[in-house]
């Protein structure tokens, strides 16, 4: 449908602003709800997840059952098990005896799965929102003009933003010697051609980049690869460690006092941002072979943190600090990739909502254990609230779970089961968890 089909006369019961895989799975989970009208607008022109790291061979870290449906409706018609089978592909998926979709094939099914949406619209950029006779109006600039749209819910996944460190200047990261991992496929080519090439950072897209350049490297050229982090840690996944991504680990989290919140985010980067252990081997073996044949001219450090970055003389001199020692040094590269991370920033259009957004005392989001962030719950987050729910807020895996809270939060009544206790482990004191507010009924699993 054309986003000039819009009724800018109807008042929506929700509407999700952005249109990644947490606001798709919103869509797909709206849809077959009898009498709930929602609407999902996308600024960009057509769905694109991870363009710059859609990489050859790379798959998910979590396995197939992480689609948008299937947690929270196995039988929904917008399942990747339905994609495969529409896709004439469901019989070799299966012979392949392995639950990791490939990052290409999940993007396909993504955009499968939005062209069968009829509430989700590309090309519409939301710029201002207000609150007026009880119902959310929102100006949205399409093509063809711009359009007033109402709704008595928001549902914001707008998601998070390349991180670039503010100790690298503006005139290195906008050079075609500099990229993001964000932008790293189509700036590939110019980063591959260097003599001297680095990259700074950690986790799966660090490690994906570096092996990418590493199977490609020339005996005459050098590759570098530096993290602050204290090892190339592996993503931690074994099975208790797993079950705290679980509705009772959020209750848990969330229940704390915010600092304590901030220090566990911060120790437990290892179970969200490490590497798949899979590919740490795999560049191990990558590296022996290099060195079996006498071409090993690579260079890994870790403990070493980005001081800044200067560009001078044609090349770029990276000052760096090792955390164990102190000892600073600079090393010279002719490109360079930054695999700094992403992080949340607020959408503009916040600011016209006012005392409609709840507040920590530091100004970030005040996030309920439900996903609201106002008053009366009816402004719904994705994805935001890592400071509030741990390090589930950008799990795949736990798409569905928050969509099937949301949906029957603004229902306000249970449609879909949303399970209460998953794990065989108890987290918190006894006396901390029979004190604790318990979540609203409609809301828990069934008794």
């Amino acid at each position: 449908m054309s986003i000039t089909a819009l009724d800018t006369e109807r008042i929506y019961d929700a509407i999700g602003i952005g249109a990644g895989p947490f606001n798709l799975g919103f869509a797909a989970l709206a849809d077959p709800v009898y009498g709930l009208e929602v609407l999902v607008l996308e600024s960009a022109e057509e769905f694109a997840w991870h363009p710059g790291m859609m990489l050859e061979g790379t798959h998910l870290q979590v396995p197939f059952m992480a689609d948008l449906v299937t947690m929270a409706d196995p039988a929904n018609p917008l399942s990747f098990l339905s994609y495969l089978k529409e896709s004439g592909r469901l019989y070799s998926f299966y012979i392949r005896e392995n639950f990791y979709p490939l990052r290409e094939e999940y993007n396909n099914y993504l955009r499968w799965a939005a062209a069968r949406l009829p509430s989700v619209r590309f090309g519409a950029h939301v710029a201002a929102a207000r609150f007026a006779d009880g119902v959310y109006e929102l100006d949205v600039h399409t093509s063809d003009g711009v359009h007033t749209v109402l709704t008595k819910h928001l549902v914001l996944g707008t998601g998070t933003s390349p991180y670039v460190p503010a100790s690298v200047p503006e005139c290195v990261i906008s050079s075609p010697a500099a990229v993001h991992t964000s932008g790293y496929r189509p700036a590939r080519e110019t980063i591959a051609s260097g003599s001297r090439i680095a990259v700074v950072g950690s986790g799966q897209s660090a490690a994906e980049v570096f092996a990418d350049l590493l199977g490609s490297l020339r005996p005459d050229q050098h590759l570098q690869w530096v993290t602050r982090s204290a090892r190339f840690f592996p993503l931690e996944y074994t099975k208790l460690t797993l079950e705290m991504t679980s509705p009772e680990y959020i209750d848990h989290f969330h229940s704390l006092p915010q600092g304590t919140r901030d220090a566990l985010s911060a120790s437990q980067k290892g179970l969200y941002k490490g590497i798949n252990a899979d590919l740490i081997d795999e560049i191990h073996e990558m590296l022996y072979r290099r060195q079996v044949s006498g071409h090993a001219p690579v260079t890994l450090r870790a403990a070493t943190a980005l001081q800044g970055v200067e560009h001078r003389d044609g090349a770029l001199h990276i000052n760096l600090r090792n955390q164990d020692d102190g000892g600073e040094f600079s090393t010279v590269t002719d490109t360079l990739v930054l695999a700094t991370g992403y992080t949340y920033r607020e959408p503009e259009f916040l600011t016209g909502l006012g005392d409609r957004v709840n507040r920590l005392p530091d100004g970030r989001l005040a996030v309920d254990r439900n996903y609201a962030i106002s008053p009366a719950g009816d402004i719904l987050v994705q994805n935001a609230e890592l400071h509030t729910h741990g390090f589930t807020a950008p799990d795949l895996g736990m798409g569905a779970y928050r969509n099937a809270v949301i949906i029957n939060r603004i229902l306000g009544r249970e449609h879909y089961l949303v399970e209460k206790r998953i794990g065989f482990q108890h987290f918190g004191s006894p006396e901390a968890a029979t004190s604790a507010q318990p979540a609203p009924a409609l809301l828990g699993a069934r008794a």
